[in-house]
């Protein structure tokens, strides 16, 4: 920060400060900051909105540029069903802790396909192969397990292999785990774009 701006502030704060005990003195109302002690001085504290700095994306050629936009695209598409899937995994978990026995908890798990396949079996299968592979990276990334790791865990290991097998005729891996700094760094760009509201 630029000194004579940083200045100004803490001028500003001064004087803030200033009037505002003066008020108090005088039995007025008066203004109520924030305040830090700092070797035995006090010093009003104002703290600046949070911003986000984007640097503007280059590309080096068209294509490039469109291939940006697809991913783009494609992850704002499925990136709320990533969000969601790690709500209904934590709040299914805390659920699950709570049943005990084997029979209830088969019940349970027939429960909540149910509630899933209502509520999200069209969306996803109006999703495209992309939009498919990038979900099961993202619900990665939002509940620390792949997907083939939580349908073992709801459905036992036998159908978590079927549909391991079914996914990989179709293109995708339900192993495939996310990789925030090498083959998915891209994703993770435009999922922090997405979480400061930057697209």
């Amino acid at each position: 920060m630029n000194t004579k701006i940083a200045f100004i502030f803490f001028a500003f704060g001064l004087l803030q400060f200033a009037f505002t005990n003066k008020a108090t003195a005088q039995g007025r109302p008066g203004i109520v900051m924030l305040a830090e002690v700092f070797e035995g001085d006090t010093f009003p504290v104002k703290y600046l909105p949070y911003l986000t700095v984007v640097e503007e994306k280059r590309f080096v050629s068209d294509y490039e540029r469109r291939k940006w936009k697809a991913l783009q695209k494609n992850v704002k598409a499925v990136y709320p069903y990533a969000k969601m899937a790690g709500d209904l995994l934590e709040k299914y978990g805390a659920e699950m802790a709570a049943v005990e026995s084997e029979r209830e908890k088969k019940k349970f798990y027939k429960q909540i396909e149910k509630e899933l396949k209502a509520e999200f079996e069209g969306t996803i299968r109006e999703m495209t192969t992309t939009q498919g592979r990038i979900l099961v990276k993202l619900i990665d990334r939002e509940t620390t397990q792949t997907s083939y790791e939580i349908v073992k865990e709801f459905r036992g290991g036998f159908t978590a292999f079927f549909w391991q097998g079914l996914g990989k005729m179709f293109g995708q891996d339900l192993k495939s785990a996310y990789d925030p700094t090498g083959e998915d760094a891209q994703i993770e760009q435009i999922v922090l774009l997405i979480e400061a509201g930057v697209i």
